[in-house]
């Protein structure tokens, strides 16, 4: 090590000239004004726009109030502003975090001949770089001296450290495999040794930085998106059609009556009359408020997820988790503990045990002192510190059992940490004037050098049969254990023959509630792939267990077999792929893609800086909340507990969003085509106006945005997991739908204008004027449309189903009740109404009430048929 000078200043300005720094790009968010801007492309709120321009002419030719084009402003300043700035101050706040993070990064580096300290993005091309346990690698290098174990779970995701030590005889290795044993990765983790590594690429070039600027590239439009597009497409043609139909319909029926305007000033009347009539009706025929629901959804459904661990940074995020058709999900962490822990032990003679307080106090004695003493770990406080993750295990294994007392850690003659050559460690310990060995390790070295072994009593017997220790052997490794043989022998030397004390079953253990929901995720219809870095026969033994693997179809590939096959040929096998083992960053990215250009909506869960990628490309990216920041940064939505059973649980509130979404719709949509079926069909039977336009904004107004809060309060239900994914180009209104909203409106349309047209309905108000009958129709309309509400948000035969859990939705439809009330009573000459009588009221009340046993009928013929 004395002959390594390291760079002179002058090299060092050089080096940053010629191949970069080492700070990473970083892409700046995009500014408030411009995300704002952004939301105006919306195609909801571009309709929005032409109305309020066409409203603001209106004012302006006195034939408008001014609380139209304002009531239009505030449902675009809820609908865009409100998500824009959320999202803005959620992004300020990550960046915030990681500058603080970035500031704190140091490392070591050899510069004119002594050692400096220097900020991580002052390392040059050409530095050498001293490295201890617990150093952050600052670039991508070559060992030059020593040997180090690296932690590459931020790059790899998995638990198991790799060795990192100099080239033997130039010998050729790919940089692309993480798993070399001479190139280090930037971002990665040393876990212990010592090394000096020579610095060949810094910055963007790393593999570290090639995948953090990945994650800056723009993703695609969610699903909802997509239908959102549609309908509005749809809606607007509607809304345009309509109001078309309605101004030929007012000016034909002038026409055909013989009331023809006397003069031109007549004319224009009438046309401008015409006109504010039909702009409010494409007003009403959109509705504002679905903008704003995503809104109001994301923010109720993101307060109750907190509480199950589930952290939602894009609002689009929640909506596209409940449209989920295919999830790829990493290994260890989400599916399984994410660390490696004691499953059994068992003796020579394949007595096997899960627990220390199984076996004889002698062997438990030799047990815990193999893997106590003999450990690199150690326990303070009640914790497990410092060591590899295989002695943090048995570490801890001790520590549940309460064993952590050892009463020969003051003999400690010498102590072997683990040997890579030898393949075990070994601690000699000397009492009494003997000394005992002990040694643990890789069971292929150990055993074939044990002649005899304990019993469960600590009994010490002739190893003569070892085929069945053999077969067991296989066994746990199928299961995808990782083994360890721990022996003892008397002197002070680990040389000779042993005595096996047991062999160790170690395993990031399956998590119990991942199988529960891995079941219940596939149920619902969601294509489960587990992609992990493991090689092939853990990962199938995990997938087995885990419920992956079930069907003779089902196929696991390596990243090898992947890599051999086009992409038609694995599009064709991607409905059958559950496990991808051996994965390179570039696989998941791969596997994005073409699931995306199935059509499939993608989900992907990652931690490391090598699934970010991955994260940014899917439809919806589940960050892992131990993960990195620049994991979470690419994520729409951090799973906090690492858990997958939490995943489900974001799958089922984003389906709750979307079937939230789908309520709102079928009752805006009937006020809609009631509003504009009754204002259409109205002066062709004779009267020019039935609903004004004032009437028609209140209604707009009190349903769009209030409509919003009840259907956004909806609650969670485990049915929806029982639905399958709603594909990404089907349209968000179904052929049910179109039945309840065109049923609903037609029976609102009917009675509306029964009342004004049918001498047996309009006789029950008795004898009184027009002004009456159409305050008596307006709060009919009211009414029957507050009483669909309860249709809408049910798809059961009890319209009141689930209603105690929806309290904001009683809250609403009372306060809904409360307003036509008031608008009827108080609205005189503003609302062009006259008090009704508590008799007109009840007749009102009952004409509107049918319209719930009529969807009750249309629900009991759809499910018998």
């Amino acid at each position: 090590m004395s002959d390594l000078k390291g760079l002179t200043e002058k090299e060092v300005e050089e080096s940053r000239k010629t191949n970069g720094s080492n700070a990473l790009t970083q892409i700046p968010p995009e500014p408030l004004w411009k995300k704002i801007m952004e939301g105006f492309r919306e195609p909801m709120i571009m309709i929005l726009l032409v109305a309020l321009a066409v409203e603001t002419v209106m004012f302006f030719m006195g034939e408008a109030d001014w609380y139209e084009p304002v009531g239009i402003v505030i449902a675009i300043i809820l609908s865009n502003g409100v998500s824009s700035i959320s999202e803005n101050k959620q992004q300020k706040k990550a960046a915030a975090l990681k500058e603080a993070e970035l500031a704190k990064e140091k490392t070591k580096v050899l510069r004119d001949g002594g050692m400096k300290e220097i900020h991580v993005s002052d390392v040059v091309t050409g530095d050498i770089v001293y490295l201890q346990a617990g150093d952050k690698i600052p670039a991508d290098g070559i060992i030059l001296d020593g040997s180090i174990k690296v932690d590459q779970a931020a790059l790899n995701g998995e638990t198991e450290e790799a060795t990192k030590e100099p080239r033997k005889n130039g010998e050729s290795f790919d940089t692309k495999d993480l798993l070399n044993k001479y190139y280090a990765y930037r971002g990665t983790v040393v876990c212990g040794g010592e090394a000096h590594m020579y610095v060949q690429v810094v910055g963007d070039q790393t593999l570290f930085g090639q995948l953090a600027l990945e994650v800056q590239e723009e993703s695609r439009q969610t699903p909802l998106q997509v239908k959102l597009a549609k309908l509005a497409k749809q809606i607007s043609q509607f809304g345009y059609v309509g109001a078309c139909g309605i101004m030929i319909a007012i000016i034909l029926q002038n026409v055909l009556t013989g009331h023809m305007p006397e003069n031109w000033h007549a004319w224009m009347f009438l046309i401008v009359a015409a006109v504010s009539t039909s702009v409010t009706i494409i007003v009403c025929a959109v509705p504002e408020g679905l903008p704003s629901l995503t809104s109001i959804l994301s923010s109720f459904q993101s307060i109750r997820m907190i509480k199950d661990n589930v952290l939602v940074h894009k609002i689009n995020g929640l909506e596209t988790a409940g449209s989920l058709s295919i999830l790829f999900s990493d290994k260890t962490g989400t599916i399984t503990e994410g660390k490696l822990t004691v499953t059994e032990m068992a003796t020579g003679d394949v007595k096997q045990f899960k627990k220390l307080s199984e076996v004889g106090d002698v062997l438990k004695k030799d047990i815990v002192t193999g893997i106590g003493i003999n450990n690199s770990a150690t326990i303070s406080d009640n914790a497990v510190i410092g060591g590899n993750s295989t002695d943090r295990a048995l570490m801890s294994f001790l520590l549940d059992a309460k064993q952590t007392e050892f009463a020969d850690k003051e003999n400690v003659i010498k102590f072997n940490s683990f040997d890579s050559a030898k393949k075990y460690s070994s601690v000699t310990i000397g009492g009494n004037g003997q000394a005992v060995t002990y040694i643990k390790g890789a069971p292929e070295k150990i055993l074939e050098r044990c002649d005899k072994y304990l019993d469960e009593n600590g009994t010490e017997k002739e190893l003569k049969e070892r085929g069945y220790l053999d077969t067991y052997m296989n066994e746990q490794a199928e299961r995808s254990m990782r083994l360890l043989a721990v022996a003892k022998r008397n002197g002070d030397s680990d040389e000779g023959a042993l005595t096996l004390v047991c062999v160790i079953s170690i395993r990031d253990n399956v998590r119990m509630e991942a199988k529960d929901a891995i079941r219940e995720v596939q149920r619902a219809g969601i294509q489960v792939v587990m992609v992990t870095g493991d090689r092939k026969e853990t990962a199938v033994a995990i997938a087995k267990e885990a419920g992956l693997l079930v069907d003779p179809d089902d196929i696991a590939l390596t990243s090898a077999e992947m890599a051999e096959k086009s992409d038609e040929e694995m599009k064709a096998l991607l409905p059958h792929l559950r496990v991808v083992s051996r994965a390179l960053p570039t696989d998941k990215s791969r596997l994005v893609r073409l699931a995306q250009e199935l059509d499939e909506v993608v989900g992907m869960t990652g931690d490391g800086v090598n699934d970010s990628p991955a994260l940014k490309k899917a439809d919806v990216g589940f960050a892992m909340g131990s993960g990195t920041e620049v994991a979470k940064e690419a994520g729409d939505i951090t799973i906090l507990d690492d858990n997958f059973a939490s995943i489900k649980k974001a799958i089922l509130y984003g389906r709750t969003m979307f079937k939230s979404i789908r309520k709102f719709l079928i009752f805006q949509l009937t006020v809609n085509v009631a509003a504009v079926l009754t204002c259409f069909i109205g002066p062709l039977l004779g009267e020019n106006t039935i609903l004004t336009v004032t009437q028609l904004l209140m209604i707009n107004l009190a349903m769009d945005t209030l409509a919003a809060i009840a259907f956004g309060s909806e609650p969670a239900l485990e049915e929806y997991m029982k639905d399958r994914p709603i594909p990404r180009k089907e349209s968000i209104i179904t052929k049910n739908m179109m039945t309840e909203i065109l049923i609903g409106a037609l029976y609102i349309t009917g009675i509306c204008l029964s009342i004004l047209f049918v001498p047996a309905v309009r006789n029950l108000f008795g004898d009184v004027d027009v002004t009456y009958l159409k305050s008596a129709l307006f709060a009919t309309f009211m009414m029957a449309i507050t009483f669909n509400g309860f249709n809408a948000r049910t798809e059961h035969i009890n319209p009141f189903e689930h209603i105690g859990r929806n309290k904001n939705f009683l809250l609403v439809m009372g306060a809904i009740f409360l307003m036509q009330f008031v608008f009827v009573t108080f609205g005189g000459e503003v609302l062009s109404v006259e008090r009704l009588s508590v008799h007109s009221w009840m007749i009102c009340l009952i004409l509107a009430f049918m319209v719930i046993p009529i969807d009750v009928a249309r629900k009991l013929i759809i499910r018998k048929h």
